[in-house]
């Protein structure tokens, strides 16, 4: 009977492990795939994090340009109201020199004139008849006087009025050139404008190419997310499989002790029943044995009862064990994945050298007079544009500029022009210049060839509207 239990328990145990053992292989397999396919969404997902970085720095350049484009058209706009006002301030020269030149020929007709009408009264001997016609001395000294004062004014007054057509002449040919240095300015404007709406154009394209990409990556994160959803469900499954199938080997197990122990306490009262025929003497050693079979059999089958308690517990155990790792290796990957994010920033400042004076400033940036002017450069010797050139001199004595002219405009401290005094800055829309003192200035222009253009002293500090004075020193 004993041996038919365990044959039958045997039977069953094997079946289930049957069960297990395709169950396993199968959630293995799985297992596999799911972490294969994690892998994926995670490499998906770094790749989306550097997309969403790439595109954020794009955007703050689009934005940086817009900005940049902004304050090009404003200082274009300023640079047409300039060259409107020289254009004035020219019209109004002419007029002044035409009114001089009239004013100079005048006089000069008129003095021709005085001059022909003595050479026409004797010539030279106008002067003598002049002398002996006088009534007394003192008429001939006068009329000599006059004479002298006559021909004194006539000099003066044609010496002053070719000055002043001199001077007149000079301003026009001054107003002319600024005006040249502002269409100058104004065409480099006017390309650094193109310049930067091409390159807005092509920003703007790479940050919608980053936007496909993205949305691209996110769908196949979203496939991945689904594939991981589905083997879940998989693995939950196979785990409910298992379960089903441990709690049919254990019902299974305990029908089949339960029917032994009852086929068991059948064969005990059918031995009871024959016995009963025997002798009074025999019956109570019988009883006696009968009680021995009995205590024996049911401490067989609370052993058998116990092992597969003990066998139940096992299995448990097991899956709690198995649950706990799985926790384990999750809480592992994430705390993996936070400790990747972590970031710094880093500032500059700059100051000045207390040994830098205003003269001293003046006097270094006049040592490059004549050097030529390029576009962006930063160099005194081989080139530089006004902003590169102020920020080189001023870098010379430990102060420390932007190369940007609009830029500069927000250094130092802010005085008026009436108190400017030399090594303060001068700020024009998209123009710098350093003070000298007396009205003059030291700067690098962009007008051609020198003197007019390159690193230069302009004689006029307010040639062109002054938006700031800044001291840095």
């Amino acid at each position: 009977m004993k041996k038919k239990f365990i044959g039958v328990s045997l039977a069953i145990v094997l079946s289930m492990a049957q069960i297990i053992s395709v169950g396993a292989a199968k959630e293995d397999d799985i297992k596999a795939a799911k972490a294969q396919t994690s892998s994926q969404l995670a490499a998906v997902n770094n790749k989306i994090n550097k997309l969403e970085d790439q595109k954020a720095a794009l955007k703050a350049e689009i934005n940086e340009l817009d900005q940049d484009l902004v304050e090009v058209i404003v200082q274009i706009d300023v640079l047409k109201d300039d060259i409107t006002t020289k254009e004035s301030e020219i019209e109004d020269t002419k007029e002044d020199l035409k009114v001089a030149e009239e004013n100079r020929d005048e006089q000069y007709a008129s003095m021709k004139k005085r001059i022909q009408y003595i050479y026409e009264k004797g010539g030279d001997s106008a002067w003598a008849q002049m002398l002996l016609e006088a009534d007394s001395l003192s008429g001939m000294l006068s009329k000599a006087e006059y004479t002298q004062q006559l021909y004194d004014y006539d000099r003066n007054s044609l010496n002053e009025l070719k000055e002043v057509v001199q001077q007149v002449t000079d301003l026009e040919t001054q107003l002319e050139t600024e005006k040249a240095e502002l269409e100058d300015m104004q065409v480099e404007y006017e390309g650094q404008q193109k310049e930067l709406e091409s390159t807005l154009e092509q920003k703007k394209a790479t940050a919608s190419d980053y936007e496909s990409q993205i949305s691209r990556a996110e769908s196949q994160a979203a496939e991945y997310k689904d594939l991981i959803q589905q083997q879940n469900a998989e693995l939950q499954k196979i785990q409910e499989e298992k379960a089903a199938a441990a709690a049919a080997a254990k019902k299974a197990e305990e029908e089949a002790q339960k029917k032994a122990a009852q086929k068991a306490a059948q064969e005990s009262s059918s031995k009871k029943d024959s016995d009963s025929q025997k002798s009074d003497d025999n019956k109570s050693s019988d009883n006696s044995k009968k009680d021995n079979n009995s205590s024996s059999n049911s401490s067989n089958e609370d052993t058998d009862e116990e092992d597969s308690r003990g066998n139940s517990s096992n299995s448990s155990k097991d899956d709690e064990d198995n649950s706990s790792k799985g926790d384990s290796s999750s809480n592992s990957s994430k705390g993996d994945s936070s400790s990747d994010s972590s970031s710094s920033s880093s500032g500059s400042s700059s100051s000045s050298s207390n040994s830098a004076t205003g003269q001293a400033i003046v006097n270094y940036a006049t040592q490059f007079v004549g050097n030529p002017y390029v576009w962006g450069g930063e160099s005194l010797t081989n080139g530089a544009d006004c902003s590169g050139f102020t920020m080189q001199v001023y870098a010379h004595f430990g102060i420390s500029l932007p190369h940007s002219s609009g830029a500069q405009r927000s250094y130092g401290r802010a005085v008026s022009y009436a108190e400017a005094q030399p090594g303060d800055l001068i700020c024009y829309s998209g123009h710098v210049a350093i003070y000298m003192g007396g009205g003059q200035i030291v700067h690098a222009s962009n007008s051609a060839p020198y003197p007019k253009g390159g690193i230069k002293i302009s004689g006029n500090a307010a040639y062109k509207t002054i938006l700031s004075v800044r001291r840095l020193v």
